[in-house]
């Protein structure tokens, strides 16, 4: 497998601003970039503020990089400056030769037998999870009588998934351990679910999208943000100082972001770096075993000092909820596991209160070693409380 090119940027850029001083930060945007933060009707396609996290999305002439660079340098409010990415679904490359299954699903999915859902007590009642993806599939009927909130960020697409990964991972983090037709697959299933979309239908978005999804969820009190999507890059790429930032503050106000390392290996031949934004040290990267507990082949790892996998999860042949008319899928992906480890997050979160940091941590210290490198796998193959 070749390397990945450098990352795909949209000619946009993200902005971190002091937390306790935005409007200050706006201002001094306004005056590089030509406009001002305070007129209100300012083009969403110039200017995009998520005041929860402190971020700003500005477009404008390439030369207002370099100006606002020397912005971030001086000791005003603006603080970073990175080219805005494009992003995507984590798609797992074509199916390989399944492992023999070695788990019953006739009641539930292997991989909620893998995690301890089966014989936990908790059920995320009263917690909140946000998914950010490609939307939600609104006519789905195992979610019926389940509150859902929705937003999409994705200009002239509403929530609905055209897509379907959505969907899939909304199910195995928070869909029902009893639909009509079994097996059960959800983690958390009485959960609160937020479905942001983030991702248009065709699978792709940008860091902006990404980040009003994440200002959403923090807004809304989520204790946790499941995101199956990103972009592959080359070794040793440093992980985005804007993204890790944001993952502190959000960390800070409750909420903790959980996302797919990536599908870019080609095993035992390549081991391939963890992407972004799962990179960052404050956003705990998800890898993939099989039925088997065998790392997937697919799985990206710590193939570099940056980007480390901190736990693992079922990521080969997921069966969840998908987009209608098909109503059920079967997925591979880091994609996949990302939502197993969200979803035990939420039960965590449910029996002993732990929020931020604290979570992770409870994650971690019970989460089951495997004889596998930890680099591979990080702590190790997370576990219901």
């Amino acid at each position: 497998m070749t390397e990945p090119a450098e990352v795909e940027t949209t000619g946009r850029f993200l902005v971190l601003l002091q937390e306790d001083a935005v409007e200050e930060g706006l201002a001094e945007l306004g005056a590089i970039a030509g406009f001002n933060p305070n007129t209100g009707d300012i083009d969403s396609d110039t200017l995009q503020v998520f005041p929860e996290l402190g971020v700003a999305v500005v477009s404008g002439d390439p030369n207002l990089l370099r100006e606002l660079n020397g912005a971030a340098e001086g000791p005003g409010a603006v603080l970073i400056v990175e080219p805005e990415r494009v992003v995507h679904v984590f798609a797992a490359p074509a199916e390989e030769e399944a492992p023999e299954a070695t788990a019953d699903e006739s009641v539930l999915t292997w991989g909620l037998q893998a995690v301890g859902a089966d014989v936990s007590t908790a059920t995320g009642k009263g917690v909140k999870i946000a998914v950010l993806d490609t939307g939600w599939e609104k006519n789905h009927p195992d979610f019926a009588g389940r509150t859902i909130t929705t937003k999409s960020f994705i200009t002239g697409e509403d929530v609905q998934d055209g897509h379907g990964h959505g969907t899939h991972c909304i199910g195995t983090s928070a869909g029902p351990r009893k639909p009509a037709t079994l097996p059960g697959y959800g983690v958390a299933h009485e959960a609160e679910i937020f479905a942001g979309k983030v991702l248009s239908n065709a699978g792709s978005g940008s860091d902006g999208g990404i980040l009003a999804g994440i200002d959403w969820a923090v807004a809304n009190g989520c204790a946790i943000i499941s995101m199956s999507l990103g972009a592959d890059v080359p070794v040793n790429t440093p992980y985005s100082q804007i993204y890790e930032t944001v993952a502190q503050r959000a960390m800070a106000k409750g909420t903790l972001i959980i996302a797919a390392s990536g599908n870019a290996s080609s095993r035992p031949a390549r081991v391939a770096p963890v992407g972004h934004p799962a990179r960052c040290p404050s956003i705990i990267a998800v890898a993939a075993v099989d039925v088997n507990r065998a790392i997937a082949s697919f799985s990206s790892g710590s193939a570099d000092k940056i980007g480390q996998i901190d736990l693992c999860a079922p990521g080969v042949d997921v069966y969840s909820s998908f987009k209608l008319p098909q109503k059920y899928s079967r997925l591979r992906g880091t994609s996949m596991a990302t939502p197993h480890v969200a979803g035990v997050a939420v039960l965590i979160a449910e029996k002993t209160g732990a929020r931020g940091y604290e979570l992770w941590a409870r994650l971690a210290g019970t989460a089951l070693r495997l004889p596998l490198p930890s680099t591979d796998i990080g702590s190790g193959l997370v576990q219901a409380p």
